[in-house]
């Protein structure tokens, strides 16, 4: 078992890269993703009888989902911040007193406000902690086998997804849901809490690089350096205008993914195939997501994460067209299946160009600028392609939308590509031995 009784402020030598003790921290990290994105997706589930027992309709009833998400992304940056300088142990144990304070919270609520509220409070400080801060720290941990590492960690959100639903439901059942969030908020709180104790070390790569980079060749006709090219000019752009650059290309993707991820059970509903179908057709879809994250983690290793980036957003254009010709009960399972095998890599692809062409110790905070900024295409997506349909009493308008938002995602994802091959810039894998 790896030794955890060095101090929280303590960097971790630069050996321990692609160590044992990474892959128990990595095993740490998903456990405590499962945990601290558990009211992501357990909402959902207590949202009918919530909206009996507040006898209020279901946009009220849904509000408090919207509002943890948007909560979500912007605690993203500030978790990430918080980690950068004080180390993710910290911001951990603040994140599983906000999950289990939450939980309660909504469990005791007395009115839809106290319940949305709650889940703001989960989303800002719980799951924000336990989401892009993990992605960076992770990619910060691994050289050799980073797209991996980094796919594991993102996956736990998906596993989540499974894992609690049927459990809260089986709960709801037997001790009512107010009793099934307490009950919830405890397990989830103290959990995170017993893991962020194994977390204390800071990443060795932000201090390697910066070792590294002192003694790197200044010189322009010098010999290409294990490290990009210049990391205070990501793409050859100011770093604020290559993060927006990516923060824009994060919403126009989540756009285009949120069209099937919110609204296929209404679509099989309106199709006449029922809810139930298109509920199996979401669950098919997450389950394959996670194929989809660790498979496009061994091809980010390979290729980087700019090339998968593109990759995966040219794949989930085709996964958005199939949606058009094809409306039959067995098609849209096979393109169900389909789409979540090509998307589910693009959201961690970000964290692994984060890794590659910025500077390290500002992971934390770039990573979770970049995740709010798909946390907001999700929710602007599914809200969009709902009024579109509003207006033309069709989802085809709706997906034909979609498909011009990851347009824009694939135009600017293909121009940084472009960008980096001009330069003849090469992806920053730090070997352990460097500085």
């Amino acid at each position: 078992m790896p030794n955890t009784s060095s101090p929280p402020s303590a960097a971790a030598p630069a050996s321990l890269i692609d160590s044992r003790q990474a892959a128990w921290r990595l095993l740490t990290t998903l456990g405590l993703v499962v945990l601290g994105n558990s009211s992501m997706y357990v909402v959902s589930v207590v949202l009918p009888a919530v909206q009996a027992e507040f006898g209020v309709g279901r946009a009220d009833a849904s509000l408090p989902y919207t509002l943890m998400m948007v909560c979500l992304g912007l605690g993203g940056i500030w978790t990430g911040r918080m980690a950068d300088r004080h180390g993710l142990m910290p911001v951990l144990c603040v994140g599983a007193v906000a999950v289990c304070g939450g939980f309660v919270w909504a469990g005791l609520s007395g009115s839809i406000w106290g319940f949305g509220l709650a889940h703001g409070l989960m989303g800002l400080i719980g799951s924000s902690a336990t989401f892009a801060p993990l992605m960076a720290d992770t990619a910060l941990w691994w050289n050799k086998r980073r797209g991996i590492a980094v796919a594991i960690c993102a996956s736990g959100n998906y596993i989540a997804g499974a894992l609690w639903p049927p459990i809260v439901q089986h709960g709801i059942e037997l001790i009512g849901w107010r009793h099934t969030y307490v009950l919830l908020g405890i397990v989830c709180g103290v959990g995170m809490l017993l893991l962020a104790l194994r977390m204390r070390q800071r990443a060795p790569v932000a201090q390697m690089d910066a070792a590294s980079a002192a003694v790197a060749p200044a010189a322009s006709g010098a010999a290409p350096s294990p490290l990009p090219l210049d990391r205070s000019r990501p793409f050859g752009l100011r770093p604020l205008h290559a993060q927006l650059l990516l923060c824009v290309a994060g919403v126009a993707c989540c756009v285009a993914m949120a069209m099937p991820q919110v609204h296929i059970v209404a679509y099989c509903t309106d199709l006449g195939f029922g809810a139930a179908r298109g509920a199996e057709m979401l669950s098919l879809m997450l389950a394959c997501g996670i194929v989809s994250r660790l498979v496009s983690g061994v091809i980010c290793d390979r290729i980087g994460g700019v090339r998968t980036l593109l990759l995966g957003s040219a794949l989930q254009g085709v996964g958005l067209a199939l949606f058009l010709p094809f409306d039959g009960l067995v098609p849209l399972y096979v393109i169900s299946a389909m789409f979540g095998l090509f998307q589910g890599g693009i959201v961690p692809a970000y964290a692994i160009i984060i890794r590659e062409y910025f500077a390290p110790q500002e992971a934390g905070a770039r990573v979770g600028a970049v995740i709010m900024a798909t946390l907001i295409g999700m929710a602007l997506g599914g809200w969009m392609s709902g009024w579109i349909f509003d207006l033309t009493g069709s989802y085809r308008a709706a997906f034909l939308n979609g498909m011009a938002w990851n347009l824009l995602n694939l135009s600017i994802v293909g121009w940084l590509f472009w960008r980096v091959r001009g330069r003849g810039a090469v992806v920053g894998q730090v070997q352990p031995g460097a500085g």
